[in-house]
């Protein structure tokens, strides 16, 4: 995919409505002077844990997914990206190596801005900063709603919410049921902490029971209330 960085600069640099009220004419032209396009095939790595952060990470088009490496192998997703979002920068503010790794969920396209401009920028311009640590503010909360999720939820509960975090997170297709988002089965293991065997499982007790219908990897939601239900209970 090709884009025109400077014709685009909305779908880039605007992730909140403000953004480009935020930053003057001079500084958006040398944001997209160093930036940097890339495409990602299904899968690919983004970064990987232990990596040092050296640029800020805006999802153009595509999914991504934030996960760490648990026992035994078995990863863990902890967040999900949808476009137009910024990530992978908390790391470089606290300059630490990423604790976490990152992969394309779908074909995605990245621009990558250097966090040393980043950092120069919000030394000039303070509500840049704010800007940020709004964004840290509200990640945080939602982390932390989802920890308590994923340790203190049973196993439907944990899948129900997963299943509703793809939802909210890439929204339906067309039909308003079918999520946008086509998970494998150890994806949504991984999303929900539990094996791949009990995701099976669960899964096809999800469709027993006419809470969702599978074909292949898409899953339709027919009992949304439900699985608010269920999720809600744990």
């Amino acid at each position: 995919m090709n884009y025109d960085l400077r014709i685009r600069k909305g779908e880039v640099l605007g992730d909140l409505p403000d953004l480009d009220r935020i930053l003057t004419a001079e500084e958006r032209d040398e944001v997209l002077d160093e930036m940097q396009v890339r495409s990602y095939r299904k899968n690919e790595p983004i970064y990987r844990e232990g990596d040092k952060p050296s640029h800020l990470l805006c999802l153009i088009a595509g999914k991504v997914k934030i996960y760490k490496d648990g026992v035994g192998g078995r990863a863990q997703i902890v967040r999900v990206v949808n476009a137009v979002e910024y990530f992978g920068y908390r790391a470089a503010f606290s300059d630490e190596n990423y604790v976490t790794a990152a992969a394309a969920f779908e074909p995605s396209v990245i621009a990558s801005i250097p966090i040393d401009l980043i950092r120069r920028l919000i030394l000039r311009n303070p509500q840049l900063g704010w800007f940020f640590i709004r964004r840290l503010a509200v990640a945080l909360g939602k982390s932390d709603a989802r920890t308590v999720g994923l340790t203190q939820k049973h196993i439907r509960g944990r899948l129900a919410e997963g299943i509703l975090l793809l939802k909210e997170s890439y929204g339906t297709e067309e039909d308003e049921r079918t999520l946008n988002v086509y998970p494998s089965r150890e994806d949504m293991a991984n999303l929900s902490n539990m094996t791949t065997s009990n995701a099976i499982r669960t899964l096809s007790v999800f469709v027993q029971e006419g809470l969702i219908a599978l074909d292949g990897r898409k899953i339709k939601i027919l009992d949304e209330p439900a699985l608010q239900k269920i999720s809600r209970m744990g």
